[in-house]
């Protein structure tokens, strides 16, 4: 009942935007200047640290002003993400000033999970969380990263109540998301998250329709985004530390390059799936994400968009082929490899890296596939035609990552019209 008068609300709270934007009045500031201050009265701050955040933060602005088509209740969450975005800026920047032992942190020999969205990459994230000794960052960290998490209140600190409120607007906004990609406070959130006060991210273009901000991100140096994702690593590991950090996002793919820069040490594990059935998912799941904020959804902009995976792709297969890495720093998992037995892919994985695999860690791992089982949430269904997709031009726009990767297809791709998510787990629908 309350997520339905929520959406009534909404609804008409768009209408009323919608008529004065056409009047040409614009209820919710996306200027610069009006963030900037409002981040800065919050927090009494002042230091928003190194400035190389301020072209892209400039590029998003006018995107989201020119291109993202939002309603009044986008205006307002892109107003209040972009402000939070700026608060965690100023206090990240005041602990380290208070707190310089925290530059000091050594992130060591961290294991990214890179590969296509909706390939696993999730469950396999999440199962590797359940080691005891594995660093992961929990929503609620990433979300209000400041003051530092301690070891001591990890599990009780009242950031995660804070969280879980949060989280529920998406839920209500958004009723379908969980259907598709798992949320919660305490489940672990990719490096996009981490990345977002940089504002370098992919995040931005997974919410809105930012054609120029998107093509700018790509083209850019992630550089600075890397070093600001690597500074959140050591705030929250600082009084709450792990033996390893096991860190994920498929965007990774883009900027690997920058990655490495960062992380000279890092270990990698990337994640394949039939890319017919991933590239129809990840629309799909752009779709419902752009459907809350605006009233003006273009499915042919969302699917022209996801193409741009073809080029993340190709940067990996130029990494891969004598790229700078030895191949033990890498390990391919294939989804059905995954779906079928996760713990032996588990397995491989710790024995690749040279990590010790505990009973306890795998114990943790068993229950939480138990108490997470397929289409936990319902089965998530989207058609390749809504988006402007064509099942054999995908295949072939594909063909030289599949044959390189050894990438079966899936029938169910190539003979059905609504196509199912299908997984082992409810996560790893991503």
């Amino acid at each position: 009942m309350m997520a339905m008068l929520v959406r009534s609300g909404v609804r008409a709270a768009n209408a009323a935007g919608s008529g004065l934007q056409r009047a040409g009045v614009s209820p919710v500031s996306l200027a610069e200047e009006s963030l900037l201050s409002a981040a800065r009265q919050a927090t009494k701050l002042e230091d928003f640290g190194d400035d190389d955040f301020r072209e892209p933060f400039r590029l998003l602005l006018r995107a989201l002003e020119t291109e993202a088509n939002l309603t009044l209740l986008g205006r307002v969450v892109a107003r209040r993400d972009v402000v939070g975005l700026l608060i965690t800026r100023l206090r990240l920047q005041a602990d380290r000033i208070r707190h310089p032992a925290i530059a000091s942190e050594h992130i060591a020999q961290p294991v990214f999970i890179v590969g296509l969205p909706r390939s696993g990459s999730t469950l396999l994230h999440h199962l590797l969380g359940q080691d005891p000794l594995t660093r992961v960052p929990q929503a609620w960290e990433a979300m209000y990263p400041s003051p530092p998490p301690a070891r001591a209140t990890y599990d009780t600190d009242p950031r995660i109540a804070r969280a879980t409120r949060q989280l529920r607007w998406l839920d209500w906004l958004a009723p379908d998301f969980k259907t598709i990609h798992p949320v919660g406070a305490r489940l672990p959130l990719e490096c996009i998250a981490l990345m977002s006060a940089s504002f370098r991210s992919t995040r931005f273009q997974a919410m809105y329709n930012i054609p120029t901000y998107e093509a700018w991100l790509e083209q850019g140096d992630m550089r600075p985004g890397y070093a600001f994702h690597r500074s959140v690593l050591q705030q929250l590991q600082w009084r709450a530390p792990g033996a390893r950090w096991v860190l994920k996002a498929p965007s990774h793919l883009f900027a690997i390059d920058a990655l490495l820069h960062t992380y000279p040490d890092a270990r990698i594990v990337q994640t394949h799936r039939d890319p017919v059935t991933v590239i129809g998912s990840l629309a799909s799941m752009s779709a419902t994400l752009q459907g809350a904020f605006t009233d003006r959804l273009q499915p042919d902009a969302i699917g022209r968009e996801i193409l741009r995976w073809t080029r993340g792709l190709e940067r990996s297969m130029q990494l891969r082929h004598g790229g700078p890495l030895p191949t033990d720093r890498f390990v391919d998992v294939h989804y059905h490899e995954l779906t079928r037995d996760p713990l032996a892919v588990v397995r491989r994985i710790y024995t690749q890296f040279a990590m010790p695999f505990s009973r306890t860690a795998e114990t943790a791992m068993e229950r939480f596939l138990a108490d997470n089982p397929k289409d936990k949430h319902g089965p998530h269904r989207y058609t390749l035609e809504r988006f402007g997709f064509d099942t054999e031009g995908l295949a072939h726009r594909f063909k030289g990552y599949s044959e390189y990767f050894e990438v079966p297809a899936e029938s169910a791709t190539r003979t059905r019209r609504s196509i199912p998510s299908s997984s082992r787990s409810a996560s790893a629908r991503h």
